[in-house]
């Protein structure tokens, strides 16, 4: 027994991963967190084109100090480590952007990269800027260790899949994808489902067509919310007095009488004719985390319900209270369904008023494959129309974006087993593959799939405020990204990895 578990070690120990885990421990290990923090204090949101720039002149920087060749290609940058000539490139593929950061919400500013009690804390430490670094730095182990290698490794750092991930499209127009892929931006052990991914916009004017001035106050204003993507922390009403001298507090006692959801708090303020009444709840992320959120503007719409005079705004709200009222889109008319897809995972996300003078309500539903794009667009008009008939309503669907798909890969493919294998030895226990409600890249490169760099029985941080990696988590994650890309990369190449 004891010379079977000294050889079984020794094996272990004779593993391109161990070596590499090895390499990393005595070369790279205490780079992780201060490359981490750095990284993090670009604001990399949407149309930031100055944290944008700032970023790449980062990256450039530290890729090339640690030996690996960069190529900036618009859309995407390559970080490349050379493998033999006509090698297979594997790639390995994250985002450089993140989501919005509202400081109210945040312990610490939320670009610092501040390090406190362990943990990495800025907008990007999970998603996805976190395994960015540990992607570079398993590159820069691969290089120091000596191994060889029969594989070229591609690192592809996108800019815009917090949106529509249209940076992979304008990508793949002019480049040749990866023999095959690693997305590191969903769940450990490995993902072989996607739900679907959609925005449905429903948008009313802020006063109903038709309808005569009724009691004595006015909707004035209406905002909630800071992505599709992200629960709502803050929805915000405002009120104006119209008739004679204001009288605020039978109404607002008659609010501040409702009972909201545990998590959620009401603030009013204001004076004179104007009053504005603030819901603050907690943000998440939709998909992977709805239920840690605290959902503002459904809460917002709990308070208000049948208390608003006959208006765009109230029938918007009425609309998000039955939209929210679960998690599972059941107000939208959706169905349970069995693992391991269980069913629609919705969260009522955002309203924002345009220059047209009309609320638009921006609905996040992730679905699986029985309904989806233009069929899921056509259920929830049904619905819509239906609210409008029965309550004189003049919502409307209007746009959105419904041209996701799913993804699925067999559990038994070649790919998903050495990814498995890789997990169990580094983190010494077995694990099952996961289905997730968050979509990656997986779905815009062909012959990629979604492989950590979270842990899939912990809370994921990604889009909440105060999102945050402990430093144990991000050194996990090395070792498990290592041990694979030791089978990958420096053994002989795998063949048809997602066949079995």
């Amino acid at each position: 027994m004891m010379l079977a578990s000294a050889l079984a070690a020794a094996a272990l120990a004779a593993t391109p991963g161990a070596q590499l885990r090895a390499t990393y421990q005595a070369r790279y290990a205490d780079r992780l967190v201060p490359l981490l923090s750095e990284l993090l204090r670009y604001d990399t949101v949407e149309d930031h084109a100055g944290a944008f720039a700032e970023q790449r002149a980062w990256l450039t920087g530290a890729a090339t100090a640690l030996g690996l060749e960069v190529k900036d290609q618009g859309s995407f940058i390559e970080v490349e480590l050379p493998g033999p000539a006509g090698a297979p490139v594997l790639g390995l593929i994250v985002h450089g952007d993140v989501q919005p950061a509202d400081p109210r919400e945040w312990t610490v500013s939320p670009f610092s990269g501040e390090v406190r009690s362990g943990e990495v804390w800025g907008r990007g430490a999970a998603d996805d800027k976190g395994p960015l670094v540990q992607a570079l730095l398993a590159m820069a182990t691969l290089r120091a260790s000596g191994l060889p290698r029969t594989s070229t490794v591609r690192l592809l750092v996108g800019t815009a899949e917090e949106g529509k991930a249209t940076d992979a499209v304008a990508y793949l127009e002019k480049h040749e994808p990866p023999a095959f892929g690693l997305v590191l931006d969903s769940d450990f052990p490995v993902v072989v489902g996607e739900k679907v991914w959609h925005e449905i916009l429903v948008s009313t004017p802020l006063k109903r067509p038709g309808a005569a001035a009724a009691g004595d106050f006015d909707v004035t204003g209406l905002e909630a919310g800071l992505a599709t993507s992200i629960v709502p922390d803050r929805a915000v009403l405002t009120l104006t007095w119209t008739r004679g001298t204001p009288d605020w507090e039978p109404f607002l006692a008659r609010v501040r009488a409702r009972s909201l959801p545990e998590g959620t708090r009401l603030e009013v303020s204001g004076d004179g004719p104007r009053r504005v009444l603030t819901v603050l709840g907690k943000s998440s992320h939709s998909g992977m985390t709805p239920r840690l959120g605290r959902n503002a503007l459904v809460a917002l719409a709990m308070a208000v319900d049948g208390l608003l005079p006959p208006c765009g705004a109230a029938d918007l709200l009425a609309f998000a209270l039955q939209a929210g009222r679960d998690l599972e889109g059941r107000g939208l008319g959706f169905k349970p369904e069995p693992p391991p897809w269980n069913g629609f995972d919705t969260n009522v996300a955002t309203v924002k008023p345009g220059s047209d003078g009309r609320l638009t309500l921006a609905i996040n539903v992730r679905s699986p494959p029985t309904l989806w794009g233009t069929a899921l667009k056509e259920h929830v008009e049904g619905q819509v129309r239906a609210f409008d008939q029965r309550t004189g309503a003049a919502l409307a669907v209007s746009g959105g974006f419904y041209e996701d798909k799913p993804l699925a890969f067999d559990p038994q493919a070649r790919l998903v087993k050495l990814l498995l294998a890789a997990y169990a030895r580094a983190m010494g226990k077995p694990a099952e593959p996961v289905v997730s409600a968050g979509g990656t890249y997986a779905k815009r490169f062909p012959r990629t799939i979604a492989f950590g760099m979270w842990f899939h029985d912990k809370p994921y941080p990604g889009h909440a405020a105060d999102e945050r990696i402990s430093v144990a988590d991000l050194e996990a994650g090395m070792r498990i990204l290592l041990e694979a890309l030791g089978d990958l990369v420096c053994r002989r190449p795998l063949e048809r990895p997602f066949e079995r």
